[in-house]
């Protein structure tokens, strides 16, 4: 079943945080991961709640479970628009303190992680990831040549998301979809589900034959919005396109290119033509989908810093950026 990746736990009061700190632990537990690794999780957890609480405005804390052939990793994101910090590398460092306390927070949970990233600006406020795996690697090496990373959360009181991604990579080619079913709910969840059973089929190369393949295997269900891309590993080339309201953003080290979509809906009306849009990867090293638009204050120009991050930090910096969350959401980036 595909569904949120991410279970998000409002952390703006203090009298929530033993409650989250309970899930997370239960979500270990149940995945089954040693005394010392959940006990580690646990100080995470209470490290990073006493942070939003000392320091932001409207804490959130993401929590994901995930399993591949070889991984097996909890990812907490913690995200806040309190006043952020301008000097990162020095309230890392152990005994720094602005409020007479120990000093050791953001320290502890870099030690504690297995991986570990942070982004803050001074106004807007700060992006922490911390991953904690099953059974710690002594080095994790990248085997793929592309690197994707999805946010997808469900609408607030929601139990599953109308918002979906999948993956699908073969020798040659590396394909993923972003899919957006209409509402939100459970019935929005089936339709994506339905498109996904049908992109796994495909055995076409093209993102347009793809939504060509998808669109009939999806009438019963509300239907859906949906961009697809494809990388094409040996001529190292993109293919994207995309029915709907997914907002598609190429970057690179000299321009930038936003994708437009054709307008529809998957499963119920499609246009007669449609074509692929192809780039280079070498001039592309970043593809940026969100199901409800990028916002323009979230620019490489602006944040520069931020593109040396952890790439689900740009993903949940763009997640930040819609203050005001009403339905699903979601955002994928690969990065080449």
């Amino acid at each position: 079943m595909v569904d949120a990746t991410h279970i998000s736990f409002d952390a703006s009061d203090r009298s929530y945080y033993a409650l989250i700190k309970k899930e997370v632990h239960n979500i270990a537990l149940s995945a089954d991961f040693s005394e010392k690794r959940i006990a580690e999780l646990d100080i995470i957890v209470a490290e990073l709640t006493s942070n939003l609480h000392k320091y932001a405005n409207n804490g959130e804390l993401l929590v994901g479970y995930f399993k591949d052939s070889e991984h097996e990793y909890i990812e907490l994101i913690s995200i806040d628009s309190g006043p952020g910090m301008s000097d990162v590398p020095r309230m890392m460092t152990d005994g720094y303190s602005t409020t007479n306390t120990m000093g050791h927070g953001l320290g502890s949970i870099k030690r504690l992680s297995d991986q570990f990233d942070i982004f803050s600006a001074k106004g807007w406020g700060t992006l922490l990831v911390s991953r904690v795996f099953k059974s710690p690697p002594a080095k994790l090496r990248r085997k793929a040549t592309i690197t994707v990373k999805a946010l997808v959360v469900a609408k607030p009181g929601e139990k599953a998301s109308g918002d979906g991604y999948y993956l699908k990579a073969t020798e040659d080619h590396i394909k993923v979809m972003l899919a957006d079913g209409l509402g939100h709910g459970v019935e929005a969840n089936l339709a994506v589900n339905e498109a996904v059973k049908a992109f796994k089929q495909c055995p076409s190369n093209s993102p347009v034959e793809i939504i060509r393949y998808i669109h009939p295997a999806v009438r019963k269900t509300r239907g859906l919005v949906a961009t697809i891309a494809v990388f094409d590993l040996k001529a190292s080339l993109i293919t994207l396109a995309g029915v709907g309201n997914i907002s598609s953003k190429l970057s690179g080290p000299l321009q930038s290119k936003t994708s437009l979509a054709y307008n529809g809906i998957i499963g119920h009306n499609i246009p007669n033509t449609m074509n692929d849009q192809r780039m280079k990867m070498e001039e592309y090293q970043q593809l940026t989908m969100c199901s409800d638009g990028i916002r323009s204050r979230w620019e490489s120009g602006k944040q520069a810093s931020l593109l040396r991050c952890d790439i689900i930090l740009q993903a949940a910096a763009i997640y930040k950026d819609h203050a005001r969350r009403t339905d699903d959401m979601s955002v994928l980036i690969a990065k080449i």
